[in-house]
């Protein structure tokens, strides 16, 4: 492992800079599962009298977009066309979702509203101590919905549309939370698709699903997932990483490391090392979909992985420092972070 030259990171800032200049109109296909991400927060000053459990007084509740589509609404704040392909269930939580889709003028022409299914809620709830404490910290998840995958039918017709989709497109993202909207067969029909044509292709999946990815330029996961397969495997990261990257043939890994940074690794390479430059972690929701939609835009324009990866690191840290539920990613943002990270290197060399 080695931590990334500054020489080469301070060139590759320049290179991304010039990218989210530049970027516009460019098309992603991006497939996957969606849900809808609800936070309530407030004050948990008392215990329950029954009960040793904080009891929250809700001062805010607020909800967004959450997965697949978390990824379209990024895309989309970076100047680029969406070709979004989901299903939801046909419910208010569902039209939650369309309603903020819209408002970012991503298409919803492909996005399948499934009767008599609920959407998938998640819903977050996070406390502080009035007075005390000006930070929440989360206090409980309840999930609300189906955990059912969608129908093969649904999966089929989604993955036909996406396919129609990719003569146009400059990358395919796939968003695979197994919930039915991207089976094995769809997967290995839209990554071979994008091969033939010679689009990059960015697979973020679950770690039981790895055989949905074959074929993909880069994969991503978080770090204890890495560890995970590296002990399932046998080795230590670095050969359990060219293991993988051999039998499922990609190109790339990237690990989503939060405050310890990104880590690539590419086939017969050591790994490089993007330390994390946020001042603190204020939270994690999102890193998946940040990194997911800037290795689109990057491999999508046409850089090299490993200035996708530098993207994907600095986004990574605009949502580590971000405050909850905030941890969309646009353009202007990102620009001003990359600015900040040359302005440190350059301070640096003094």
């Amino acid at each position: 492992m080695t931590d990334a030259p500054d020489e080469r990171r301070q060139e590759g800032l320049k290179t991304l800079r010039n990218l989210l200049k530049t970027i516009d109109g460019q098309k992603v296909t991006l497939i996957g599962d969606t849900m809808l991400d609800r936070y309530h927060h407030g004050f948990a000053n008392n215990l329950n009298s029954t009960a040793p459990v904080p009891v929250l007084k809700i001062t805010r509740s607020e909800e967004s977009p959450g997965a697949s589509a978390h990824i379209a609404i990024g895309l989309s704040s970076f100047g680029m066309k969406v070709s979004f392909h989901t299903a939801l269930g046909d419910d208010k939580e569902g039209e939650s979702i369309i309603s903020a889709l819209r408002e970012f003028n991503i298409p919803t022409d492909n996005v399948s509203m499934v009767p008599r299914r609920e959407t998938l809620t998640k819903i977050r709830f996070f406390g502080s101590r009035e007075s005390l404490l000006d930070r929440g910290q989360i206090l409980l998840q309840a999930d609300r919905g189906t955990n059912e995958p969608v129908s093969e039918d649904i999966s089929s017709v989604l993955a036909s549309s996406a396919i129609s989709d990719l003569r146009d497109s400059c990358a395919l993202v796939i968003s695979d939370y197994d919930k039915g909207v991207v089976t094995s067969e769809a997967s290995i029909r839209l990554i071979s698709e994008a091969n033939e044509i010679g689009i990059p292709v960015i697979v973020d999946p679950k770690l039981t699903g790895l055989e949905k990815s074959r074929g993909a330029s880069v994969v991503i996961f978080e770090k204890r997932g890495m560890s995970l397969l590296s002990r399932r495997i046998g080795s230590d990261i670095e050969e359990a990483a060219q293991s993988m990257l051999n039998e499922y043939s990609w190109e790339g890994i990237l690990v989503l490391g939060g405050i310890n940074g990104v880590q690539l690794y590419q086939r017969d390479s050591e790994s490089i090392l993007i330390p994390c430059m946020a001042p603190a972690a204020e939270q994690q929701i999102g890193m998946h979909d940040a990194a997911a939609t800037s290795l689109a835009a990057a491999l999508g324009s046409g850089l090299s992985l490993y200035d996708a990866a530098l993207l994907a690191s600095a986004a990574c840290e605009c949502v580590l420092s971000a405050s909850t539920a905030k941890e969309y990613i646009d353009r202007d943002t990102l620009g001003l972070w990359l600015d900040e990270l040359s302005w440190q290197m350059r301070i640096s060399d003094r």
